[in-house]
């Protein structure tokens, strides 16, 4: 458990763990009495008569500390001194594509989950083979040999340090099968480490995207149009080509690029250009005429993603109390730090990108595509990213770049500002929920239904997932709660009559419905007379992993006790794939504003791998869910985003941050990552603590919109 109060210090980690991908620093063990040829049995990593063991890490690094996760992993397999490990970025080729994801190298946010198992296997490999190496050398049976600290001792007492194996392993056969550690033999996983990519990261020579610099590059900014979906008609360039360092206007797909010696050029060349727009599927679209015909829509059927027991005849049930509710979320920009950008240099017999991607391979195809290209004509050097929750796993950022380099015939960097950035969002989708909850005589649920409506993010990034009208990423939050419920009946519509893309915006799904269901269920447990903590809990078996979270966070934010006068405490649990966690937040509400004293999570995400990076992992992911809780959403107006920089789309500051208490179970079980887990449970519980101080139950977010 950490208990952490935020300074100015600790507010920057925070946030550095919520947006920033860092680099790489690390020191070199000695080398080797004996110089050897590098040893690289498998992809993963490569070992140098140096001492040196790099792990090959093809997860984007956003600093969500991945590469350090991996690079632990397998240090631990393969008993490799911690202080010798460093990490590489792999290139987008076949051999680094994720095997879970069949053909894509990353994605999904199932680094730890998917790549965990490989990285394991990778390193005890490495293991095996210098074990046999020395057996052989000592005429022993490798059975009889042990491994610690980059050292292989036979029966007798005799020692062969790795870098003095590493040429005669080579020359050895790849195990197809190895034996994997138990937890008990763990010495690197689960111990608190610090991260690989610090050093780089304090020092300054972390490498984004925004860094990149190769030699004749020039920028760009592409002029885009206000409304969605809006096309160009007709364009002047004459006032941008007389702003000085102007050198081209070219027109691509996504507008109108000013092409420049410097970013600044590009920028005073792109408010000279004049642009006739043609107008787009949205014309006339407004907020409130999106969320009018969803609420229509959740008063019809819609596909189903869930059935169990007969949750209508319950309903209807003679004694019970039915309950209904309709909830809303609104539509979500991902705004990271680091706005979007490329560098591109597309040539007659290849493509070179630098970018801080989530998708190196759909970059790589992206980018053939344009050029005309083989695919292995294509480069993709992965930078850092400044955040990405999602964002950076679409590719309009990288078209921009390769379209833009491929019209002048050079190197381009394209920098989006932070109004292109958020106005040109694949949004996180807004969502009608319609719910209704039934309680027996006794204050037990006996059935839920709950009918919502949003746009599918499937539909438009993996549309063959969609079978049936039924979404695949719909059931997260909306009916795959932890709790037993005997009859339960939830349905889905997929927003078709709305041409604004949405995107993977963290914790997918589940961070709009998870708002509805447990606000919903808070409503519940006040309808039925009982505490919110003590209905959840008689919901679930005890012992199990949900009950265990719940349990404990409830004992960590002392919510048996009275908190002091003016303050009051809301809970929400949530699950995301095997994992669980449960969020207490304690407030009070000077002047009618939400203040948060106290943020209390409880997180059972498996194997924890590194406790330091699981904490910074949660504490960002309630930075990041505590800014959309309040302030965040994005509306229209005649089919355009209204919102366009922080000024009017409101992030956490430091004066507004709580003191965040994470806990995180240790167990066993599989580990799930913890990228987006810690973000649906933090909405619904401020929201069920803002019920708790004042009556008042918001169904609306943001919270901001109906307080003073």
């Amino acid at each position: 458990m950490t208990t952490m109060t935020i300074d100015r210090k600790n507010f920057l980690r925070v946030v550095a763990a919520a947006g920033a991908g860092l680099a790489l620093g690390v020191e070199m063990a000695p080398p080797g009495a004996a110089a050897a040829a590098e040893f690289s049995p498998v992809a993963w990593l490569r070992m140098t008569p140096d001492g040196t063991t790099t792990v090959m890490v093809n997860q984007s690094e956003m600093g969500q500390s991945i590469t350090t996760g991996l690079s632990m992993l397998v240090a631990d397999e393969l008993d490799a001194p911690w202080e010798s490990v460093r990490f590489e970025i792999a290139p987008a080729e076949p051999k680094y594509y994720n095997p879970f994801w069949h053909g894509i190298q990353t994605g999904g946010s199932k680094s730890t989950p998917t790549m965990g198992p490989v990285m394991r296997k990778a390193g005890a490999t490495a293991r095996a083979m210098l074990v046999a190496a020395a057996a052989q050398r000592w005429h022993v049976d490798p059975k009889t040999c042990t491994t610690s600290e980059g050292v292989v001792t036979g029966p007798h007492g005799q020692t062969a340090h790795y870098r003095d194996l590493l040429a005669s392993a080579a020359a050895l056969p790849v195990p197809a099968e190895v034996t994997l550690k138990t937890p008990e033999q763990f010495k690197i996983i689960g111990t608190r480490r610090k991260r690989l990519d610090l050093t780089e990261k304090t020092n300054g020579r972390a490498m984004y995207g925004m860094d990149v610099k190769v030699p004749g590059m020039l920028y760009a900014s592409v002029e885009k149009p206000r409304q969605i979906g809006g096309k160009v008609a007709s364009y002047d360039a004459s006032g941008a080509l007389k702003v000085r360092g102007v050198r081209k206007v070219v027109q691509i797909g996504s507008g109108v690029a000013v092409v420049a010696d410097t970013t600044w050029a590009a920028f005073q060349g792109r408010k000279a250009l004049k642009i006739a727009w043609a107008p787009g599927p949205n014309a006339g679209l407004t907020t409130e005429a999106i969320y009018e015909k969803g609420r229509a829509l959740v008063k019809t059927p819609g596909a189903v993603i869930r059935n169990t027991g007969d949750a209508k005849a319950a309903l209807a049930g003679g004694g019970v109390k039915v309950i209904s509710a309709l909830y809303e979320t609104p539509y979500l920009a991902h705004a990271p730090m680091e706005p979007m950008n490329t560098t591109a240099d597309v040539r007659p017999d290849g493509v070179t990108l630098w970018t801080p991607t989530q998708a190196q391979t759909a970059a790589q195809k992206t980018a053939a595509t344009i050029a005309g290209l083989p695919l292995e004509k294509v480069v993709v050097n992965t930078t850092f990213l400044g955040g990405g929750f999602g964002r950076r796993g679409e590719i309009d950022f990288v078209a921009d770049a390769v379209e833009v380099s491929k019209a002048v015939g050079a190197p381009v960097k394209v920098v989006w500002t932070r109004e292109d950035d958020t106005r040109n969002d694949p949004y996180r989708s807004g969502t009608v929920s319609a719910l209704q909850g039934a309680l027996s005589p006794d204050g037990k649920v006996i059935a839920i239904t709950n009918t919502t409506a949003n746009a599918s993010v499937f539909l438009r990034a993996a549309p063959q997932a969609v079978k049936n009208g039924v979404d695949p990423g719909a059931l997260r939050g909306a009916a795959d709660f932890p709790y037993h419920v005997p009859n339960v009946y939830a349905d889905n519509h997929i927003r078709t009559d709305v041409a604004i893309p949405v995107g993977f915006w963290r914790a997918p799904y589940a961070n709009a419905n998870t708002f509805g269901t447990e606000s919903f269920f808070d409503e519940l447990a006040h309808a039925a007379g009982k505490d919110p903590v003590a209905f959840r809990l008689a919901m679930m078996e005890p012992g199990s992993r949900p009950y265990i979270v719940l349990e404990r966070v409830a004992k960590l934010a002392n919510w048996s006790t009275k908190p002091e006068a003016g303050r009051a405490r809301g809970v929400a649990m949530a699950k995301w794939d095997d994992g669980f966690v449960a969020c207490v937040a304690e407030i009070s509400m000077p002047n009618g504003k939400v203040k948060i004293h106290r943020m209390v999570t409880t997180a059972d995400v498996g194997l924890p791998i590194n406790p330091e990076g699981l904490d910074q992992q949660m504490e960002s992911s309630m930075v990041y869910a505590i800014s959309a809780a309040l302030w965040g959403k994005i509306t229209f107006a005649d089919g355009a985003p209204v919102q366009g920089n922080f000024n009017d789309y409101q992030v956490l500051r430091m004066a507004d941050s709580p003191e965040f208490v994470v806990d995180i179970v240790k167990n066993t079980e599989e580990p799930t990552g913890a990228g987006e887990i810690g973000v649906p449970a933090v909405a619904p519980a401020l929201a069920n603590a803002v019920f708790a101080l004042t009556g008042k139950r918001i169904r609306t977010l943001p919270l901001a919109d109906h307080l003073a």
